[in-house]
């Protein structure tokens, strides 16, 4: 295993503009949104910072919170864009907005394992950013969410992406019972894309915790690659958990294909001062 730091860097459509004293002010093409940031521990670049709206964390620890806004923003969200890919950004009760932008490191590795015809499974997939980006190289996508209002968001995202005939199965299903289900099978893929939740619950109330559920799906995920598989990537929000453990978990599951796994931290780079903010850890197995 080796242990590195994936950074994104800012596009067009995206960039981290400043951080620090707990927040971060960031650019979502037109607009400029203030969040909480926890890991910006150190002092901005400026003290004078201009938002569209701003995030405002409830006193409590469990996330909730409220945007304030101005009359500019829209409610139905605005269109932004990834290489080829064309998604709505939209203003969301859990503080971000429709997308993880830190994935678009993951997003052009994955573009690089991938051939035409290879089958990719995206777990978790949340809007289709990541599916759209594989169908984009020609693959063909499976994605699962428990939300039927993401998916039917990846869906409009695939239609504003000019994608709506590439072969993606759009599937609301709870993700751990249906990799179980596709072990059953005995189904392949070339690729897995997977990015839980610490906790959440399928579409038919099964409740999902992280530290217990992983290691199992990580098993079964396992069970779904070959020999001739190309790649499988894990990212987790979760800040009481290892990138260390987490890259021992997919290290062991997926020995007996061989191949090598790197780990570590993924950050965003601030565009004031080039630093980088730290975002999530993830692990990544490749052939």
């Amino acid at each position: 295993m080796s242990l590195t730091t994936l950074t994104a860097e800012p596009w067009a459509d995206y960039g981290l503009v400043d951080s620090g004293h707990g927040r971060k002010l960031e650019r979502y093409g037109r607009f400029r949104f203030i969040r909480p940031e926890p890991q910006a521990m150190w002092a901005p670049a400026s003290d004078n910072w201009r938002a569209d709206g701003e995030f405002i964390p409830a006193s409590d620890e469990d996330g909730g919170g409220r945007w304030h806004l101005n009359r500019n923003v829209p409610d139905e969200g605005w269109q932004l864009g990834w290489e080829e890919v064309q998604f709505q950004a939209q203003c969301t009760p859990f503080r971000h907005l429709g997308f993880f932008p830190d994935m678009a490191s993951h997003w052009g590795w994955m573009r690089e394992q991938i051939e035409p015809g290879n089958e990719a499974l995206n777990l978790f997939g949340y809007t289709g950013v990541g599916s759209l980006a594989l169908a984009a190289r020609g693959a063909k996508v499976t994605h699962v969410d428990a939300s039927k209002k993401s998916v039917e968001a990846g869906k409009a995202n695939a239609e504003l992406s000019g994608m709506r005939d590439k072969p993606i199965r759009w599937l609301v299903d709870d993700a751990a019972k249906f990799t179980a289900r596709e072990v059953r099978r005995e189904r392949r893929y070339d690729g897995i894309m997977l990015d839980p939740p610490k906790w959440g619950r399928g579409p038919k109330k099964e409740l999902w915790q992280l530290e217990e559920g992983l290691p199992g799906l990580i098993a079964d995920c396992a069970k779904l690659l070959d020999e001739n598989s190309r790649f499988l990537v894990l990212t987790v929000y979760a800040v009481r958990m290892s990138a260390l453990s987490i890259g021992e978990l997919v290290s062991q599951s997926l020995a007996h294909l061989g191949g090598s796994v790197d780990y570590g931290e993924m950050a965003v780079r601030e565009e004031a001062r080039g630093l980088m903010l730290p975002t999530a850890i993830f692990a990544r197995w490749s052939r």
